[in-house]
């Protein structure tokens, strides 16, 4: 709106500059009646509505028309007959010859070469005694002597044919740049779409994922009659909640976010041996922070995945620092032998997670993952 609206003003003031334009440089600085007399004149009008016409004819119609459509030869012919017709109408000329000012001169040009004709014929012939009979305004002569300023007039305007260039030239570059801005915003529109349409598809991948893995862990609890069945699927129904009623936003609070962790993991827990203990530590204030959903818990699944053995001991260490500006997720769990050695996901899980983090955080996230000392670690900071 804002940027409609100062185009409007950009072209209110370039028209009010040429409309002065006339009224500077042939009215002696407007003084006097002559600037009231110059702008009720038909002549002004002619010379004003002949560029605003040819302007926006030649910006509304046949630039997008012709020129964009690369129609070349067509617009070529239509520009040369309005060059001609600007030849004709010579709207400059035609307003210098009609001022007050150039009418001013004229008068008094025709006057000073009567009073010189006048004074050299007294000088070989003396005083006419019918003189004072054919005293009569010399305007009425105005054939016999014409202006200096207007002896252009006969041959060609080149003043109108100029600013006719002028103003070809000028719409012809201002309908260029909007071309170019409007392929611009469309450009940058098409992307904005595509990136919220691989956003939604990247989400629509991960909750199914999420999803499959949880009804898994439930699945085996119930073939084994445990206590805990009723329970986790309360857990998933929780879950399950937060995935519909949340997901479907940019940003949730970090508070519901770390809920369904808490839920996840416990859903994890249920099904996890005594060998196998979780640490899930948070610092920090969680109430007043905002973080796109689901976007942690890819790499919390990744440590139960790989971060637990049948036959040892491990420890899965899930620390979550929440500061003002800062969210940082830190997730370690060993490696075990028996683990495949790329024990970073290529699939829907944290590879669907760095291009999320891209859509949602460009600049603003830095995602470190390291194996080392048979320690698998993920550090993820996000700035807010």
């Amino acid at each position: 709106m804002l940027r409609f609206k100062a185009i409007y003003v950009i072209h209110a003031a370039g028209w009010l500059l040429f409309l002065i334009f006339p009224l500077l440089f042939l009215n002696d600085g407007l003084k006097g009646k002559g600037a009231v007399t110059l702008l009720s004149s038909s002549y002004y009008l002619l010379f004003c509505l002949t560029y605003m016409v040819m302007f926006y004819f030649n910006l509304g119609y046949l630039i997008p028309q012709f020129l964009l459509r690369k129609r070349y030869l067509v617009y070529s012919l239509i520009v040369v007959f309005l060059f001609s017709c600007v030849y004709f109408l010579q709207p400059f000329d035609k307003l210098l010859a009609h001022n007050p000012r150039v009418e001013a001169q004229m008068a008094a040009q025709a006057r000073q070469r009567y009073v010189d004709s006048v004074n050299e014929s007294h000088r070989f012939f003396g005083p006419l005694p019918h003189e004072n009979l054919r005293m009569q305004d010399p305007m009425s002569k105005q054939s016999a002597g014409i202006s200096p300023l207007l002896a252009h007039s006969r041959n060609i305007d080149t003043i109108s044919l100029i600013i006719f260039a002028l103003m070809m030239a000028l719409s012809v570059a201002i309908g260029t740049v909007q071309q170019w801005q409007t392929t611009e915003q469309k450009v940058i529109k098409a992307e904005a779409e595509k990136a919220n349409a691989e956003l939604s598809f990247l989400k629509a991948q991960i909750n199914p994922h999420f999803l499959f893995n949880t009804l898994n862990n439930i699945y085996t609890l119930s073939i084994t009659d445990s206590e805990h069945t009723s329970e986790s699927i309360m857990k998933l129904s929780n879950i399950m909640r937060y995935v519909t009623d949340e997901v479907s936003q940019d940003l949730v609070s970090l508070q519901d976010e770390v809920n369904c962790l808490n839920d996840y993991i416990d859903l994890q827990r249920l099904r996890l041996g005594k060998k196998t203990h979780v640490q899930f530590d948070i610092k920090g204030s969680i109430t007043n922070q905002k973080i796109a959903p689901l976007i942690l818990i890819p790499f919390i699944e990744n440590m139960f995945k790989y971060g637990i053995s049948k036959a040892k001991e491990s420890t899965l260490k899930i620390e979550l620092i929440a500061e003002a500006q800062t969210i940082t997720l830190l997730c370690e769990n060993p490696v075990f032998a028996d683990q495949p050695k790329n024990t970073e996901r290529t699939g829907v899980g944290i590879a669907n997670t760095k291009q999320r983090l891209g859509y949602m955080y460009p600049g603003k996230h830095l995602l470190s993952i390291e194996e080392k000392n048979d320690l698998f670690r993920v550090k993820l900071t996000l700035h807010c």
